[in-house]
C-alpha cells in the first residue's frame, strides 16, 4: 500500500519544514521501518535516533501524528487504524485516488539539533536534579548483601519499567509552561527511590519534591505523560503518590499547595461537592490569615458578582453522605495499606 509521509525536518535555529515521501509499504511495517527506507532509498539527509528497534532503548522517540510515540513500537496499520478512529466525526467520503499520510515531527519541550533529533540536556538534568539513585549511606553495606523482601521489591516494578525516552516530557503542558518543572519522568523515578526500602533519605527527598512549583506541585494533572509512556509507567500516578507522602506528614499551614489538596477534601466531604465561596477564603486567604492573599481575591471576586457567576448561597449535593464514606472508606483502606 501507498503511504504519504510527511516529515517535520528543520536544522539548529531554523523555521521547521515539511519534507513529504511517498512510499510502498506493508500494513506491518514499523514507523521506523519507513523511517529508514526513507533514510536509506530517498534522502540520505534525514536525521533521526534509533538503536535497539525493540521498545528497550527509548531511542526513537518522537511525535507520530501529534503525539510523543516510540517509532518501532508503532506501525502502519495501528497508526492509520487510530487517525481513521479520530477521524469518524467526520461524514466526508475518501475519493477513490486517496492516500493515507502520516505526520513525525522531533517531539516538545526540547530545542531541535536536526530534523527530528532534540537536544536532551534538559531531560537528563531534571533527572540528575531528583537524585534518581539509591543514598549513599544505605549503599555502604558492612557485612552481607542489604535484602529486600519480594513485596518491597514488587514496589519498584512500575517505576521500574521506565526507558527514559522522553515521550512523557515532550507532552508536559506543565513543563511547556513552567521552565521550572523537573518533569513527570524525573518525578516517577523520584517515587522509585521514595519506594525503595533501602534508601534512607526519604524525608529530605520529600522536603526537596515538595518545594514550590519544581517538584510534585508543578504537575497540572493533565494525563498527557500516562497516554503516552509506552511502559506503562503511569509518571502522573507516580507523582500522586509522593504529593500523598507529602500530605501524610505536613498539615495545611506547611504552604498554599498542600492547603489546596486538603481544602478541597475537606469541602468535598463537607457538602459533596466544592463550595467555592469557602474555597477562595481558606487556600489563598489561609482561614482569614494571609491579608494579602484575601486581598488578591477582591479583583476576580467582584468581576464574579458584576457577572452573575458568585453562588450567593451553597446547596450541598445529593448524595453527600454517600461520598463522605466513600472518601473516608478510601483514606482508611490507605492508611492501613501504609
Amino acid at each position: 500500500m501507498k503511504v504519504r509521509f510527511n516529515v517535520v525536518r528543520q536544522n539548529q535555529n531554523e523555521a521547521p519544514r515539511v519534507h513529504t515521501y511517498t512510499l510502498d509499504v506493508e500494513e506491518s511495517n514499523t514507523i521506523l521501518d519507513c523511517l529508514n527506507s526513507i533514510k536509506w532509498e530517498h534522502d540520505g539527509t534525514l536525521a533521526f535516533r534509533k538503536n535497539c528497534r525493540n521498545t528497550i532503548c527509548g531511542s526513537c522517540s518522537m511525535r507520530i501524528n501529534g503525539r510523543s510515540a516510540l517509532a518501532c513500537k508503532e506501525n502502519v496499520a495501528s497508526e492509520l487504524a487510530r487517525l481513521d478512529k479520530i477521524a469518524q466525526s467526520s461524514s466526508a467520503e475518501k475519493p477513490i485516488d486517496f492516500i493515507p499520510e502520516i505526520t513525525v515531527a522531533p517531539m516538545g519541550n526540547m530545542p531541535v539539533i536536526k530534523d527530528l533529533v532534540v537536544d536532551m540536556t534538559s531531560f537528563w538534568d531534571n533527572l540528575e536534579a531528583v537524585e534518581p539513585y539509591v543514598s549513599t549511606a544505605s549503599r555502604a553495606i558492612p557485612e552481607r548483601e542489604f535484602l529486600q523482601t519480594p513485596e518491597e521489591r514488587s514496589k519498584l516494578d512500575q517505576t521500574g519499567n521506565c526507558i527514559l525516552c522522553g515521550a512523557c516530557y515532550s507532552e508536559c503542558n506543565a513543563r511547556e509552561v513552567n521552565p521550572e518543572f523537573v518533569g513527570p519522568h524525573a518525578l516517577a523515578k523520584a517515587y522509585r527511590t521514595i519506594a525503595d526500602s533501602r534508601d534512607s533519605e526519604t524525608e529530605n527527598r520529600l522536603e526537596k519534591y515538595n518545594e514550590g512549583t519544581a517538584g510534585v506541585w508543578g504537575c497540572t494533572r493533565c494525563y498527557y505523560c500516562n497516554s503516552v509512556c509506552p511502559m506503562e509507567v503511569a509518571p502522573m500516578d507516580q507523582i500522586g503518590k509522593i504529593k500523598q507522602e507529602i500530605l501524610d506528614r505536613k498539615d495545611d499551614q506547611a504552604s498554599r499547595s498542600i492547603r489546596h489538596r486538603k481544602v478541597l477534601i475537606d469541602l468535598v466531604k463537607e457538602g459533596g461537592w466544592i463550595d467555592e465561596r469557602k474555597f477562595g477564603i481558606e487556600v489563598v486567604g489561609n482561614y482569614f490569615r494571609d491579608v494579602k492573599g484575601l486581598l488578591s481575591l477582591g479583583p476576580l471576586g467582584l468581576r464574579m458578582i458584576a457577572r452573575g457567576k458568585f453562588p450567593l448561597f451553597f446547596e450541598p449535593s445529593e448524595g453527600t453522605e454517600t461520598v463522605r464514606n466513600l472518601i473516608e472508606s478510601v483514606q482508611s483502606l490507605e492508611n492501613s495499606a501504609d
